[in-house]
């Protein structure tokens, strides 16, 4: 026998199961209109892959999503798309949605199938991809894709598999009726994701309170090493955390999923998807729903196609229009008061009850809270609901988080057991919303402020590449002037050089001619002819005069250029325009000089002859 743990807290409500159990389960039949919500699981919408007109088949996928965390909508019959417009859907706003809108056209015609009895010569990747082709998501919570879920991270290795056939809220009994009359299904289903995944234990988990659904099951698993496991009937032992503890003893971490702990829990209504979809080749296109409650007076399960209106189905189940107080879809702990009856059928969809004022009355008046505590007593995550309250009314919504208001599965049993009317998980709901959108305008604002850092980066780089680049424009620009003044300095210099040495040269070869001269007139052997001295270099003294002076307007022009541009060798200049003015002076004397001498000589000259 299947050793077996407890869960603190948990409530024992009315059952009133017995209402819809008494038939088998039935065909909902087909509708006038199918409305299909392009977004029906959690993750990304689908995107329509068809437009108003088009003509579809069963089965066919008319929607699907592009990139992300999602899984495809199909035609649950054939006829035409009618619309795509914003239509009411399931939820506790009475939010509209966007819808694909299937008029049938009595046909029923599928489009090609391809069932694939044995399925273990596949893949596992490809069976998986074959569960999320045929639009999948969880159909006990909140419709997690179910190709995910059974991918768990490669260091989770999971080592049970758990099938939740519990169904502990009141009322709903779509999970046992399947149990009972889809024996086989629900444990072709477990053998298909057993394969995926290879645990080392599968167990299918049943309260007992199903004594057929037991049965049942117990014949369909003979032959195999599937556990029934039937545990006491408490709520919320349906729970996935509670459960998991009830099989396991083992206790999912706060903030953890239960495959860190090696742990995996499916819907019965789940594997029977999987099997329809791997086995049959059909997408889901339908599913069980219970209906119930006192104001109908043929109350049981329907095989309803996902897009059914909920009107449809009541119609179905003879509803008593005048005698309807309340309109609850899902359990009356966890479900929500619809307020029209046109929303439909969608994938998550397990329950609808149409309660009379004696069998669900509205709530009395919100008491103050007397500290009395029995809300911490039923609370099967051993939260403080007490002092969760207090944090979510007053809006202070960290205190709350950090009491881990996020473990809170919204049971229900705390407010189910408070003396003073308190809606306990109504104020939860609320500030787990407060937390979500402050998260989310965080997120926001943390984006917006690493754009505006990024941007403001990039104009700072921007600015100083900017400058780096004007700096060394003008560190060009200085060397370029200052090796253009250090050329034209040691031009000036070369140059002073060069006319010095050219005027002493001509000074010298002078002074040797005179010599020359005075000495071959000394000369006793030729007394009769006068000295004669040899005239000047004119010509070559004039040349240098006139180099001379050019190079002094030059080097004039440059003091005059640097002067107005405030350049640093201005100083420079100013000694180099000197020492060329002293070489202009020096080169007129000595051609002034050459002249005279010149004169002198032919004077000489023609007063001897």
């Amino acid at each position: 026998m299947t050793q077996l743990w407890d869960f603190s807290g948990g409530i024992h409500p009315a059952e009133h199961k017995e209402i819809s159990t008494a038939r088998p389960i039935r065909a909902a039949g087909l509708p006038k209109r199918l409305v299909l919500p392009l977004q029906q699981h959690i993750g990304e919408p689908t995107e329509a892959l068809v437009a108003v007109g088009d003509r579809v088949l069963k089965g066919q996928k008319i929607a699907d999503v592009p990139s992300g965390t999602g899984v495809p909508v199909h035609a649950p019959t054939s006829g035409v798309i009618e619309s795509i417009a914003d239509l009411p859907v399931p939820h506790p706003s009475g939010m509209t949605d966007r819808c694909l809108v299937l008029k049938p056209d009595g046909e029923d015609q599928w489009q090609s199938r391809q069932p694939i009895p044995d399925y273990r010569s596949l893949d596992r990747d490809q069976v998986l991809q074959i569960i999320r082709d045929a639009g999948i998501a969880g159909m006990g919570g909140a419709g997690f894709p179910t190709n995910i879920k059974l991918r768990p991270p490669r260091d989770r290795k999971v080592g049970t598999l758990i099938l939740n056939g519990a169904e502990c809220e009141p009322y709903i009994t779509a999970d046992d009726m399947t149990m009972r009359e889809k024996a086989d299904r629900v444990v072709a289903g477990l053998k298909i994701m057993a394969w995926i995944l290879r645990p080392e234990r599968c167990v299918i988990g049943i309260e007992d309170n199903k004594p057929e659904a037991i049965a049942a099951l117990r014949q369909a698993i003979e032959g195999t090493q599937t556990e029934i496991a039937v545990i006491p009937t408490k709520y919320p032992s349906g729970g996935e955390k509670q459960l998991i503890q009830i099989l396991t003893g083992m206790e999912v971490p706060s903030g953890g999923i239960p495959a860190d702990i090696g742990v995996m829990c499916q819907n019965i209504g789940t594997a029977v998807a999987v099997a329809n979809a791997v086995l049959d080749g059909s997408p889901l296109i339908s599913r069980v729903v219970t209906i119930t409650g006192d104001a109908v007076r043929q109350p049981g399960n329907f095989e309803a196609l996902i897009g059914t209106p909920i009107e449809y189905l009541l119609e179905q189940a003879e509803v008593d229009q005048s005698a309807v107080s309340r309109l609850v879809l899902g359990g009356p702990m966890m479900g929500y008061t619809l307020t029209t009856e046109a929303v439909p059928v969608v994938k998550t969809t397990n329950c609808v009850i149409a309660a009379t004022a004696e069998e669900l009355p509205a709530p009395p008046p919100e008491q103050p809270c007397i500290r009395c505590g029995q809300c911490a007593e039923a609370c099967p995550m051993e939260l403080l609901p007490q002092q969760l309250f207090w944090h979510a009314k007053a809006t202070e919504f960290e205190k709350a988080e950090h009491l881990n208001l996020f473990d809170c599965i919204e049971c229900g049993a705390c407010s189910y057991v408070c003396p003073s009317s308190i809606p306990l998980v109504q104020y939860y709901r609320f500030a787990k919303g407060e937390i979500r959108i402050q998260r989310a305008e965080q997120i926001k604002a943390d984006r917006a402020r690493e754009r505006f850092e990024a941007r403001q980066a990039r104009l700072e780089r921007e600015q100083q590449e900017k400058e780096l680049r004007r700096k060394e424009r003008a560190q060009a620009a200085a060397e370029a002037q200052a090796k253009k003044a250090a050329e034209a300095e040691k031009a000036a210099e070369s140059s002073e050089a060069g006319d010095e040495r050219a005027a002493k040269a001509a000074l010298v070869e002078q002074a040797l001619a005179r010599k020359k001269a005075k000495a071959e007139a000394a000369r006793p052997e030729e007394p009769a002819q006068a000295p004669v001295e040899e005239a000047p270099d004119i010509e070559s003294l004039e040349k240098q005069l006139t180099q001379a002076r050019a190079k002094l307007e030059t080097m004039q022009g440059m003091l005059d250029e640097a002067k107005a541009q405030q350049a640093d060798n201005v100083d420079k200049l100013e000694r180099a325009v000197a020492k060329n003015h002293d070489r202009v002076q020096r080169a007129e004397a000595a051609l002034s000089e050459a002249k005279q001498s010149q004169a002198g000589q032919q004077a000489e000259s023609q007063t001897t002859q």
